[in-house]
């Protein structure tokens, strides 16, 4: 184990809705030596409850814009319902876990969107200075396994709804600048970043960011992989040492399988 090594995991929305998938995570996350933090989305519950509720679910580019009654029943999932479900769930399996908001001990303030062309309401936006790595310090230090949720605020009394993905990436990078060695993982449903979205088996081992750019260029990378690929490689030049992209189900290998994100030549 390397010493100030920290592992920071970011969890999709797909593997939170599936609970045998779930619970299996859970037990290779707990398995994982050494300092940890895990990051979760919100899978499908928020958008249910919408439904039942009567508040028009809407999205553009895959993004949820939140209004002041999407913000209560995101807040309510999010920071809610699915962050102490998983904290449950790990202090089941003897995992001492910590459930928090950007809110909490301030730990991730972030900056309300100001879009001149979409009025995206209570959604926050980060840059990889925003995380205060020395507050969470102090979660890790006394043994305490942080799980953040999706949701920030803004110092002006707002909470505001932001991208797991993103938080993620600004949280390893924070802790990369507080001299910690961070591997940045990020878990969803699928290897890896496949070449072909149809073949399971077609996962790219690296990419670097010239491959980067000529597989956006090709298309073989497009839409919600976009996002977690530009953070990966942002948190890399913050300080990160190493991302990975994985199927949830590999965690326990998380070294060997998956696309390693390097700014090395390939």
């Amino acid at each position: 184990m390397i010493e100030n090594g920290i592992k920071v995991i970011k969890i999709g929305g797909n593997i939170i809705d599936d609970d045998s998938k779930l619970n299996n995570f859970l037990t290779d996350f707990v398995n994982i030596a050494g300092l940890k933090i895990l990051v979760h989305g919100g899978g499908k519950l928020a958008t249910e409850l919408t439904d039942r509720l009567g508040v028009d679910t809407k999205m553009i580019d895959g993004r949820r814009v939140t209004d002041a009654e999407t913000l209560k029943i995101v807040t309510m999932v999010y920071a809610g319902y699915i962050n102490k479900m998983l904290v449950a769930k790990l202090q089941s399996l003897g995992c001492n876990a910590f459930g928090l908001s950007g809110a909490d001990a301030n730990t991730i303030p972030a900056l309300k969107r100001n879009d001149s062309k979409i009025d995206w309401g209570y959604v926050g936006d980060l840059d990889y200075n925003m995380p205060d790595a020395a507050n969470i310090k102090i979660f890790l230090d006394n043994h305490w396994v942080p799980v953040f949720c999706a949701i920030t605020h803004d110092h002006q009394g707002n909470l505001l709804n932001t991208n797991a993905d993103t938080i993620a990436a600004c949280i390893a990078s924070a802790l990369a600048k507080k001299n910690y060695e961070v591997t940045l993982v990020y878990c969803f449903e699928k290897k890896g970043v496949l070449a072909d979205i149809n073949d399971e088996n077609s996962v790219i081992k690296k990419i670097n960011s010239a491959y980067y750019m000529e597989l956006k260029d090709r298309n073989i990378v497009s839409k919600g992989m976009i996002p977690k690929l530009d953070n990966a490689f942002q948190s890399l030049k913050e300080g990160v040492h190493e991302v990975k992209i994985c199927m949830a189900e590999d965690l326990h290998d998380f070294e060997n399988a998956g696309t390693l994100i390097t700014q090395m030549n390939i």
